[in-house]
């Protein structure tokens, strides 16, 4: 999709920044337009390599303030990942405040599979249950703080950390003004009133919070199988639980959904009533996120319209049922 927040460089700027990064030029360049942030091209260097070359935001340009130095995040993530066994596309070069770009870049190892977004394949249950197993291999990555370092909104508990990442969301609302079901001193006291339910959760965990289909991409040479797990760049440390809202987005996590099964078969994952409540706190912190977000990057009308109704009904659906169901919720 488009935005505003992609940044536009010139084929001789992509060229001179390939050298600066990896030593060779680029003798072909593809912008890939899946994404909604960050501006990302597929280039064919002279050397022979294939690579993807994905940029910040310009650095004039304001942002959300969760979204300060999300391709740092995203690094970290990658290495983390691959070192707990999770595919993911090789990070070849990470640079932060280059001083001729004046941003940060990464530069990864091109994939030759194809985005699931892109295809309907055999055995989609089978390749669901491949992902959880998956997902289950990354939450087990674990950290020290909870929240988003890299953007300096964190907490030494889950409640503390999660409370300001929305209290951080909601105050963009009033640098970019956004229609929501509530007025912003409703939902964040309707999602603290159900915040206590987030104290079972003591470990920080990776979570990539951004699962869906165009961000795994799939090797249908034989068998389809998952290749590899792209675009960590909304990772946190938190809850695993919150993982299963992306690939549930707008829906509910059923109990006999493939994805939970495979979960399941690597570590346990019990639904109880508090983990319920947890999941619709997460849910209301992704909508927020889908309708806030059109602030800083103004997306087409065209394109955004479906996406920011249906966060917008859908939010409204989990604050009502947050305060039906969550102990002590505001009525």
């Amino acid at each position: 999709m488009d935005s505003r927040t992609k940044r536009r460089l010139s084929p001789a700027e992509l060229d001179a920044l390939a050298r600066r990064a990896l030593g060779a030029g680029v003798a072909g360049h593809t912008e890939l337009t899946d994404g909604y942030a960050n501006a990302v091209w597929r280039l064919r260097l002279d050397d022979g390599r294939e690579v993807v070359c994905k940029l910040s935001p310009p650095p004039e340009l304001e942002q959300l303030s969760y979204e300060r130095n999300l391709l740092r995040m995203e690094a970290s993530a990658y290495e983390l990942a691959a070192g707990a066994g999770v595919p993911v596309a090789r990070l070849l070069r990470a640079g932060f405040d280059d001083p001729v770009l004046g941003g940060d870049y990464l530069m990864l190892g091109a994939l030759d599979g194809v985005s699931w977004n892109d295809v309907k394949p055999t055995g989609e249950d089978e390749l669901r249950r491949e992902l959880g197993r998956l997902l289950a291999r990354f939450n087990a990555v674990t950290g020290e703080v909870f929240g988003y370092p890299h953007a300096g909104i964190t907490g030494s508990t889950w409640r503390e950390a999660f409370l300001a990442m929305v209290g951080a969301l909601l105050g963009d609302t009033e640098r970019y003004p956004t229609p929501l079901p509530e007025p912003p001193a409703r939902i964040r006291a309707v999602l603290e009133a159900a915040s206590p339910a987030l104290d079972e959760v003591t470990t920080p965990h990776l979570v990539h919070f951004d699962i869906w289909p165009g961000n795994v991409f799939l090797d249908l040479t034989g068998v389809p199988r998952i290749q590899a797990i792209i675009d960590h760049e909304r990772a946190f440390w938190g809850d695993p639980l919150a993982e299963f809202v992306t690939p549930t987005i707008f829906g509910e996590l059923r109990e006999d959904d493939p994805l939970l099964t495979g979960y399941r078969e690597v570590t346990p994952l019990e639904l109880t009533p508090a983990a319920r409540v947890r999941l619709d706190l997460y849910r209301a912190y992704l909508y927020l996120i889908l309708l806030v977000e059109n602030g800083p990057r103004q997306y087409p009308e065209s394109e955004y319209a479906r996406v920011r109704d249906q966060a917008f009904t859908s939010l409204g659906d989990v604050l009502d049922r947050l305060v039906r169901l969550a102990p002590g919720a505001v009525g």
